[in-house]
């Protein structure tokens, strides 16, 4: 799985999206089997997050859906996050991807999404937040550096799938991103 985190191309820093003036007023929660389509056809619409199959959409809005969220603009799908809790490790989030609609892009979305991931009592625990994103993920670097200065906390990379040892030459190297430790601002949105 390839984690082009986020395809938020002209991304604002989080702090400056977070703005009253720009606040986008969305309907953000875990997604349903139902959501799986309109998600598809986001992340599809958000180069270069991998598309992967309907099918694996359809697992992670059903079986993975409280480590999930679909953002809705006026009823249409805007925001997406994947992710999961690595089985080896409770303390921490791996967030797999962040698609935003380009037309709602820089209000702050994202960080509404992973706020209301992390609020959730399925993530209880969380100190930390783990991604992989190539060195050429621009976007995706932006993104992450604000969430760690939205956190207070400190983001560590280290290459993590290699070019040629892991992906045989196929896909650039991905690199862990670590967020954390941190506790969750008591105003988290």
């Amino acid at each position: 799985m390839s984690n082009e985190a986020a395809a938020l191309s002209g991304t604002e820093p989080v702090q400056d999206r977070s703005h009253a003036k720009k606040a986008v007023n969305a309907q953000i929660a875990k997604p349903a089997a139902a959501d799986a389509p309109e998600v598809h056809a986001l992340i599809a619409a958000c180069p270069p997050l991998d598309t992967n199959s309907l099918y694996a959409t359809l697992i992670q809005c059903t079986h993975f859906a409280g480590c999930c969220a679909v953002a809705r603009i006026d009823g249409k799908v805007a925001g997406w996050i994947s992710g999961h809790r690595p089985p080896s490790d409770d303390e921490t989030y791996f967030l797999w991807q962040i698609g935003v609609h380009p037309d709602a892009r820089g209000k702050g979305l994202a960080r509404q999404m992973l706020a209301n991931i992390l609020a959730r009592p399925a993530q209880t625990g969380v100190r930390r937040i783990q991604t992989s994103i190539t060195r050429a993920n621009e976007a995706s670097w932006a993104v992450f550096r604000n969430v760690s200065a939205w956190l207070d906390a400190p983001m560590h990379e280290e290459l993590w799938f290699d070019q040629a040892r892991h992906f045989g030459g196929q896909n650039a190297s991905e690199f862990l991103v670590t967020i954390g430790p941190f506790s969750m601002p008591e105003n988290p949105v």
